[in-house]
């Protein structure tokens, strides 16, 4: 297949969205957990979430654009600054892909999807109770798109990881954690690590002859 732009804006809009979405690659599966000003508690699969920035700690994700009365994750975000994001692993993909349906405002997907919450400290957020991985997340702005797309920036200010996942530089083994990837809007998989590479100086470059 090769196709040029023209192309692709005169292909069938299922098949372009399924394409596009796809053709990035494995994504971050991820959770992100809110509750309203009144206590009700929603939670909706993302897998645009991206790192920004390391000192200060800083993540992103993307929503999609937003009409006169924003979708509750969005709202709840601003009006309380406050939401979380959550792994999803293999065993609860299914429960995870479904939080997308659009719910009454009165309905948590925690509990249509059969997701257990819970709440660490006394951060206003839920997390997500299977969740190996939650982060729990403050408001810092909104950056409009070009294409009517909104991306929500983030400082993290908690972080629960097992003890025994991290290994003494920091890093994360995603694997035994059995972390979930995302492939264009509907496909999950496993990860499976490949190798680890030391940081690249220009002076200690490998032979690749």
């Amino acid at each position: 297949m090769r196709v040029n732009d023209n192309d692709i804006n005169n292909l069938e809009r299922k098949y372009r969205l399924n394409l596009i979405n796809s053709i990035t690659g494995i994504k971050p599966a991820n959770l992100i957990g809110t509750r309203s000003l009144d206590g009700k508690d929603n939670v909706a699969i993302f897998s645009s979430v991206v790192h920004l920035g390391s000192h200060p700690a800083q993540l992103g994700f993307v929503l999609r654009p937003q009409s006169l009365n924003p979708r509750d994750t969005y709202a709840n975000i601003l009006d309380t600054n406050h939401y979380t994001i959550n792994s999803i692993t293999d065993n609860f993909t299914k429960n995870a892909h479904y939080t997308s349906a659009k719910l009454d405002k009165n309905d948590s997907e925690f509990d249509k999807m059969n997701i257990d919450k819970t709440f660490i400290d006394d951060f206003h957020a839920p997390f997500v109770s299977l969740s190996p991985i939650k982060i729990g997340m403050k408001y810092f702005q909104s950056v409009p798109l070009p294409n009517g797309c909104v991306l929500i920036i983030g400082s993290v200010i908690l972080l629960d990881i097992p003890d025994d996942s991290i290994n003494p530089l920091g890093q994360i083994d995603l694997v035994s954690l059995q972390s979930t990837g995302v492939s264009g809007l509907n496909s999950y998989h496993s990860l499976i690590k490949l190798a680890t590479y030391p940081y690249v100086r220009i002076n200690k470059l490998p032979d690749f002859k």
